[in-house]
């Protein structure tokens, strides 16, 4: 940006500071619980292409503003990248136009994943569904006491689809992958920790953020190209099954997302009631 820094813009979903070599990305919303919307969507992979060219940066702390991290997919701002694909005799044009949505919801996360500076992750509240894809895409994490996690797109209709299934398997074991994305399950921080989704659990969202930036203070102390390299040379080996995993979740989703226990799901979020599930 020539006219303005980009960590002093005006940012609509995210409250941005950089000092001392460290960038801290708060989710700002502007959906309820920092749900994720289009702003978000649209500004993730621009924020965080900033943050990967800027040397003056060399670790990222992410956090969510206010007591949770995020609700996860901003379903009713987001109703329109879902419409037309849901429509009756929705054919071959409004699937492909679903599919380029879908992938472009998935640079956002791997912009994330794929930026040379580490991004340490503290968790505090709920995070669900989009929120787990996004600390999926993190280096480090941390949880305060009371945070909740659930992959909750199961409960929704949907094959989790911008991340988790691709990065997570590499972060837990297969056991514990499948029973949380089966189910869609509330876990809370001590699973978490337990299973090896957060390095440390702190006792309240302040300690948790305390960590994140103590060891971002840490991790840019170090030669900054060799921490580049570092973060590099780990993610080689996974990077084509990511790759080839979100490709796969992508056309899957293009092909048999729409369906009435889709419909089902999305009716009784907004009627507030247990969806009835038939299998069509």
């Amino acid at each position: 940006m020539t006219d303005q820094a980009w960590n002093d813009r005006d940012w609509t979903a995210f409250d941005v500071t950089v000092a001392d070599h460290i960038a801290e990305v708060a989710l700002t919303g502007p959906g309820k619980g920092n749900a994720m919307g289009p702003d978000f969507w649209r500004e993730l992979p621009e924020l965080f292409g900033y943050i990967d060219a800027d040397p003056a940066v060399r670790a990222v702390v992410l956090t969510g503003a206010g007591k949770h991290f995020s609700y996860g997919l901003d379903l009713v701002a987001m109703g329109g990248t879902l419409a037309n694909v849901l429509a009756d005799n929705a054919k071959a044009a409004a699937r492909t136009e679903f599919l380029e949505s879908l992938r472009k919801l998935q640079a956002g996360i791997t912009a994330v994943a794929d930026c040379r500076k580490p991004v340490v992750a503290a968790i505090s509240g709920w995070c669900i569904g989009g929120g787990v894809d996004l600390i999926c895409a993190a280096d480090i994490r941390y949880a305060s006491a009371d945070a909740t996690f659930s992959i909750r797109e199961v409960k929704v209709g949907m094959v989790a689809d911008v991340g988790t299934l691709a990065r997570l398997p590499f972060i837990i074991g297969d056991g514990h992958m499948r029973e949380l994305a089966l189910t869609g399950k509330d876990f809370d921080a001590a699973r978490a920790e337990k299973i090896g989704l957060v390095n440390d659990v702190a006792d309240d969202q302040e300690a948790a953020l305390t960590l994140a930036r103590e060891t971002a203070r840490e991790i840019a102390d170090n030669p900054p190209l060799v921490v580049h390299g570092i973060k590099d040379v780990l993610g080689h080996s996974r990077s084509a099954a990511v790759h080839d995993s979100l490709r796969y979740v992508a056309a899957w989703n293009s092909a048999f997302l729409p369906s009435e226990d889709l419909s089902e799901a999305i009716t009784a979020v907004f009627e507030k009631r247990k969806p009835e599930f038939k299998g069509r």
